[in-house]
């Protein structure tokens, strides 16, 4: 069980590493259509655990497993992507001299101020930004919240893998030809 967690952890901590990265050079700018793309690419990375899953069950389990099991199986490959994901982060933000919030504030005052937003708003807006950001000055706050950013995905698809392939007559391990 533990070759096949780091294995397919891996697989997909490398895959939504790099979709991140694809990501975030199609959309600097961030906005809805990052964060669809975002939220995609943490889907297609995850499905691994759903592969991990079934090869544990087809392979090692003989093609039967237990909802417990399975869940087990695939949050530990979640866990390992959300490594990943954290690590290629904060390499994201050493290589870019931690200046993600800084541009992160300075383009969300201008959306705001562009939007037509009160001078009070904007003020409202700016100090609660800069709590934020002394907040994720924090290395552990701020992996914690990049944490958060894929969990609900990580768990998700653990879940629904369990779900799905406890049933051994769905997706049935294909008989040896001979």
């Amino acid at each position: 069980m533990g070759r096949i967690v780091l294995v397919y952890g891996t697989i997909a901590g490398l895959t939504v590493a790099l979709l991140m990265r694809i990501a975030m050079m199609l959309f600097p700018e961030g906005g809805t259509a990052g964060m669809v793309v975002g939220f995609a690419s943490m889907i297609v990375a995850l499905s691994f655990v759903f592969v991990g899953v079934k090869r544990y069950r087809d392979v090692e389990l003989g093609g039967v497993i237990r909802f417990g099991k399975a869940f087990g199986v695939g949050l530990g490959i979640a866990a390992i992507a959300t490594c990943f994901y954290v690590a290629a982060w904060e390499l994201y933000l050493y290589f870019t001299d931690y200046s993600f919030m800084d541009d992160y504030t300075r383009i969300a005052l201008e959306q705001a101020r562009q939007a037509g937003k009160s001078a009070i708003e904007i003020a409202a807006m700016a100090k609660e930004l800069e709590g934020f950001k002394a907040l994720y000055g924090d290395p552990f706050s701020r992996m914690a919240i990049t944490a958060s950013e894929i969990s609900p995905v990580a768990i998700l698809m653990p879940l629904l893998s369990a779900a799905l392939l406890r049933n051994s007559n769905f997706m049935p391990a294909r008989a040896a030809r001979g």
